[in-house]
């Protein structure tokens, strides 16, 4: 089993994210955390947006990104394709290098002083 850390993003329309999300916290084994935010795609099928999306160029679109195994995303898309079926939701997934949290230097300065 692929255990290789990867990125996967999902780009949705935002009326899908509660649905999405509510996949997203009730995923099997639960997932350590996952972020979202709004971003505004560009394009040239605009079938969908609405008349101020179409005036302004740009559609509002939902972004969910996660860092996993790449055997636990795999089984994680298959999970949402079945779970969430929402229509204009395109995914793709991605290699990561490093994957870690930071300290702010202040703190690791003063740890290493107080020992």
């Amino acid at each position: 089993m692929d255990q290789s850390l990867c990125k996967l993003t999902l780009i949705y329309p935002p009326a899908s994210e509660n649905h999405l999300v509510e996949v997203m916290m009730n995923s099997e084994p639960p997932l350590s955390g996952f972020t979202t935010w709004q971003a505004e795609g560009h394009g040239h099928s605009f079938a969908e947006a609405s008349m101020r999306e179409r005036v302004r160029g740009r559609i509002t679109r939902g972004v969910l990104m996660v860092v996993l195994p790449r055997a636990r995303i795999e089984l994680l898309v298959e999970e949402i394709l079945l779970k969430a079926a929402i229509a204009d939701l395109v995914y793709w997934i991605e290699p990561v290098l490093a994957f870690g949290r930071m300290r702010p230097v202040a703190a690791a300065s003063a740890d290493e002083h107080s020992g």
